[in-house]
C-alpha cells in the first residue's frame, strides 16, 4: 500500500517518461550546440535552447511535485540528479551575458553536460533510451551484449584515480573499461587529453559512446595545472606515461594499438609528448591544436618520420586559425610522417565528435562499425 500522498506507479511511469524524454532531448541539443559553438553563433544557440530548457524545467517540477513509491525512489533520485545537471547546462548556455562574457558560463555548461552523463550512466540498463544514448546507433539492437557480469577479478566500467571526478582538483585520471570485455583478448587503448581549463572526468564522455560499443579501453587524464605543461612537457609527460603503465599492468592492453588524441591544448601536448623518444603511443590524433615550437628544439619533428598521425582542424577556428594547421601539416609531411589531414569546413574551435569514427577506422580497422548485414557484436565486445 502506498504512503499517504504518494503517486501511483502508473503516474510515476508517466512522469518518468516525460522527464526522461526531456532530459535526453536536452543532452542531444547541448551536444549539437557545442559542436556549432563559436562567438557568432551564441545568440542563435541561446534562442534554440530556451524552449528545450523551459520544457525540461516544467517536467522536472512535475516529477518532484509529489512523493513517489518507495520502490522507485533510487531511480527517481538518479534521474532527478541527471535532469538537474542537464538543466544547469542549458541555463549556462542560455544565460543572458554579453557575448564577450559568455565564456565562463559556457565552460561550466560543458562540464555540467558531462556531469549529467556521469549521473545518468548507471541508469543505462534500466532505461533503454539511456542505454541507446550511451552507444552508437549501430549497437542499439544489441544492448544486451554490452553489459554483463564480468569474470571474477575482472574490473570493468568507470574507474577513477587521484582527483577522479572532483573538478576542483587537478591530476589523476578517469578510465573506462567496456562492460562487455572478459579480459581474454588484448584491447586497444585510447588516451584522450582535454583542452585548456578542462578535466579528464569531462572529456571522457567525448569518447565513451564509441568505447562502449566498439570495445576499447579509454583513459582520460587531467593535467596537473589548469592546462598541460606546454613549456615543460616533462611534468605532465612523466605522469601520463605512469598512467599508461598503470593501465597496462592491470588490464590486457594491446601495446601495438595505443592512440593519443586531444583537443586544443590537449592536441598541442599530444605532439609534445607523443613524439618523444620513449613515447608509448603508436598513433596520434590531435584536434584543433598547434605544433608547438618546442617540438623543433626537442627533436620531435625528426622523430615524426614514419609516425602515424591523424590531424584534425576546423576551417573556422578563431583561436588557432587554420593556417596554423596548414603549417603543421606541411612540416609533418616534409618530415616523412604517415599523415592524414582532415579539415572540417563548418568547425570552429571545438571538437567534431563525428570524426571519432574516421579516426578509429584509421587507427585500427578492427574498430570499424559493424556492417548492417554483420551479426550482432559478441559479448566480448568485439565488433
Amino acid at each position: 500500500m502506498s504512503d499517504a500522498g504518494e503517486i501511483s506507479i502508473e503516474q510515476f511511469q508517466d512522469r518518468l517518461g516525460e522527464l526522461g524524454g526531456r532530459t535526453l532531448h536536452g543532452l542531444h541539443a547541448l551536444e549539437a550546440a557545442f559542436r556549432r559553438l563559436e562567438p557568432a553563433t551564441i545568440p542563435t544557440l541561446r534562442q534554440h535552447l530556451r524552449p528545450v530548457r523551459d520544457a525540461l524545467e516544467r517536467a522536472g517540477h512535475a516529477f518532484t511535485a509529489d512523493p513517489v513509491p518507495e520502490a522507485v525512489r533510487p531511480l527517481a533520485a538518479d534521474l532527478g540528479e541527471g535532469a538537474s545537471r542537464v538543466l544547469q547546462a542549458l541555463e549556462g548556455v542560455t544565460h543572458e551575458a554579453p557575448e564577450r562574457e559568455a565564456a565562463p558560463y559556457i565552460l561550466r555548461a560543458m562540464s555540467d553536460h558531462a556531469c549529467a552523463q556521469e549521473a545518468l550512466y548507471s541508469l543505462r540498463t534500466v532505461l533503454p533510451p539511456l542505454g541507446r544514448y550511451f552507444v552508437e546507433p549501430a549497437f542499439h539492437d544489441a544492448l544486451d551484449t554490452l553489459d554483463r557480469e564480468p569474470p571474477e577479478g575482472m574490473s570493468v566500467g568507470l574507474h577513477r584515480a587521484g582527483a577522479g571526478t572532483d573538478r576542483r582538483k587537478r591530476g589523476g585520471f578517469c578510465l573506462y573499461v567496456p562492460e562487455s570485455t572478459d579480459g581474454s583478448r588484448a584491447l586497444p587503448l585510447v588516451v584522450a587529453l582535454h583542452g585548456g581549463m578542462g578535466h579528464g572526468a569531462d572529456f571522457l564522455w567525448t569518447w565513451l559512446r564509441e568505447a562502449r560499443g566498439r570495445g576499447f579501453l579509454l583513459l582520460a587524464p587531467t593535467s596537473e595545472a589548469s592546462t598541460w605543461s606546454l613549456v615543460n612537457p616533462a611534468i605532465d609527460g612523466a605522469e601520463l606515461r605512469r598512467m599508461v603503465a598503470f593501465v597496462k599492468d592491470r588490464w590486457n592492453v594491446d601495446e601495438e594499438r595505443v592512440l593519443l588524441t586531444g583537443l586544443s591544448d590537449g592536441a598541442t601536448f599530444s605532439f609534445l609528448t607523443g613524439l618523444e623518444a620513449d613515447s608509448p603511443f603508436t598513433a596520434l590524433a590531435p584536434a584543433s591544436g598547434v605544433f608547438h615550437p618546442a617540438n623543433h628544439a626537442a627533436g620531435n619533428l625528426e622523430r615524426a618520420e614514419g609516425r602515424r598521425i591523424f590531424l584534425v582542424h576546423g576551417a573556422r577556428d578563431w583561436m588557432f586559425p587554420v593556417q596554423v594547421a596548414h603549417m603543421a601539416r606541411d612540416a609533418l609531411q616534409a618530415a616523412g610522417a604517415d599523415l592524414v589531414y582532415r579539415e572540417i569546413e563548418d568547425l570552429s574551435h571545438g571538437y567534431a565528435r563525428e570524426v571519432n569514427d574516421e579516426i578509429l577506422r584509421w587507427f585500427d580497422p578492427s574498430l570499424a562499425l559493424p556492417s548492417p548485414d554483420a551479426p550482432s557484436p559478441s559479448a566480448s565486445g568485439t565488433p
